[in-house]
């Protein structure tokens, strides 16, 4: 699969999963429960979506530390120009991670938004991108 299919499938998923929940709510609202109930079953959705994005940049956060480290003993065996670049990129990530990491601490405490959440899942998949990029080089 080419990366301009596999960003369209990406594209076509989150675009489904996004009508999926609009669905849902729309479904939800337009259900003859009380407003309670309703209160009840958006918020439970909500939990299961913020405990989804949690498990997503868990699971970006480890791989991103497993990349960091190959891409760090792979730097010893490089050439100057090439060394600097992958310096480059392994600083890029571990600034990365780091913010996966506050953003990871901010969901535990609960001061974490949706926004930050998707920014941060976005930055740790480009990171890791770049650096498996490199490393399959």
């Amino acid at each position: 699969m080419t990366k301009k299919t596999s960003q369209v499938t990406k594209l076509i998923a989150v675009s489904g999963l996004f009508a999926g929940a609009a669905g849902f709510v729309a479904g939800l609202l337009s259900a003859p429960k009380s407003g309670k109930e309703i209160r009840s079953d958006i918020y439970e959705t909500t939990e299961r979506g913020r405990i989804e994005s949690e498990k997503e940049l868990k699971r970006l956060n480890h791989e991103l530390n497993q990349a960091i480290m190959q891409a760090s003993k792979k730097v010893q065996s490089v050439k100057t120009k090439t060394k600097k670049e992958l310096e480059n990129r392994i600083a890029k990530a571990d600034q990365t991670n780091a913010k996966v990491r506050e953003i990871l601490s901010a969901l535990h405490e609960g001061d974490a938004e949706d926004q930050d959440l998707k920014r941060a899942i976005s930055s740790a998949k480009n990171a890791l991108e770049h650096l498996a990029d490199y490393l399959s080089k």
